[in-house]
């Protein structure tokens, strides 16, 4: 589905992405791993097409979108949860929600579907509470909400559970899990912590000083060689 081939990437002279190859599969996903500061967003923002890359090559289901813009990315069904969320804090829930179907057109831009309640229970009972009166969790289910409404082929996720209560981090973990075993679309999850994307994932890479260090199952992310690189 989404490949990248020898991506590199550069802030001035700093080469801060360092020939990162990488395969998300259709109905599986694959965890990005790493500690603070290795690269991790700055990847997830260069397949979004938020920060340019110098060379390699991005494909969406064989298509090259290397040189695409985040919104084009978007509307081919590539949906992004950035790390912190970034909700619109003035605008209602409702709105927030409305907002994720902004690539759609005409009334399939304006029905938000009953699905996003069932995952998400706790949205229905805040519709019309403003995003930024919503806790950190209620929040990160919002902004990953608003990214399944646009219903993507992939959606990326940028530390989720960063900042999050453990009995929402279950709820978060609960809706990854669903939408992996329903097979229709890929999902890149970025994690620090392993124990956390060991129960989702079905393969791994963990990235560190900007360049792929290790990649494989979750048998071979156990390995102590390759723990050293993770967050414990």
């Amino acid at each position: 589905m989404l490949n990248v081939n020898q991506l590199n990437q550069y802030y001035g002279s700093s080469h801060t992405l360092r020939g990162v190859s990488l395969n998300v599969e259709k109905g599986k996903c694959l965890s990005l791993l790493g500690r603070n500061g290795v690269g991790k967003t700055t990847l997830l923002k260069c397949l979004m097409g938020v920060l340019p890359t110098a060379t390699g090559k991005v494909t969406l289901e064989g298509r090259d979108i290397t040189k695409l813009k985040p919104h084009q990315r978007a509307a081919l069904g590539i949906a992004y949860v950035p790390q912190g969320r970034e909700i619109f804090a003035r605008l209602t829930v409702e709105e927030n929600l409305l907002m994720g179907m902004a690539t759609k057109s005409g009334k399939k831009a304006s029905l938000i579907k009953g699905e996003v309640y069932e995952l998400f229970p706790v949205l229905k009972e805040m519709l019309q509470r403003r995003g930024g009166d919503l806790s950190g969790g209620q929040q990160q289910q919002l902004a990953i909400a608003r990214a399944l409404l646009a219903e993507p082929k992939l959606i990326i996720l940028d530390e989720p559970t960063e900042g999050i209560q453990p009995s929402i981090i279950k709820d978060i973990g609960r809706v990854i899990r669903l939408l992996r075993e329903r097979g229709n679309i890929g999902i890149l999850l970025c994690e620090q912590y392993f124990d956390f994307a060991e129960e989702l994932a079905d393969n791994f890479i963990v990235l560190s000083r900007g360049e792929v260090v290790a990649a494989g199952t979750q048998a071979q992310m156990n390995d102590a060689s390759v723990k050293r690189h993770l967050a414990v």
